[in-house]
């Protein structure tokens, strides 16, 4: 497991149903923000050079529920660095409670963009990944 990174922002109430529970599909939003903070402070383009990064698979485990007013921190961290993937896992937690609501993971493929192929992850992107 690489370094965790944390981000963090209140749940906004567009977020919620009429309850105030997030809905389960804003996890997977807040997961891909976390990790595209984690890419960015690590100096890794999230579109640049020709080289792509689409999603083969993702996950979360919901544990408690989060609501309108909270503050959302999502740790973010490298799970697993393989030639051509990443698989990223991630914990969701509420500011001020320690108690994890939801856990997650994601699968990136490092792709070329033109030919849309899988392709090694370069040497540069793999050091700053941490892994």
């Amino acid at each position: 497991m690489s370094e965790v990174f944390e981000w963090s922002r209140p749940v906004e109430f567009y977020e919620t149903d009429l309850a105030g529970i997030v809905h389960f599909s804003v996890f997977y939003r807040w997961m891909e923000a976390a990790e595209h903070a984690f890419l960015r402070e690590r100096g890794v383009e999230l579109h640049g050079g020709g080289l792509g990064w689409p999603r083969v698979g993702a996950s979360a485990d919901f544990k408690k529920p989060v609501k309108f007013g909270d503050v959302v921190r999502v740790k973010v961290w490298v799970e697993e660095l393989r030639t051509r993937s990443v698989r990223y896992g991630f914990e969701i937690l509420v500011e001020g409670d320690e108690g994890v609501r939801a856990t997650g993971e994601m699968t990136s493929v490092c792709v070329d963009l033109e030919s849309m192929s899988a392709v090694e992850i370069p040497e540069g992107i793999r050091g700053k990944l941490g892994k």
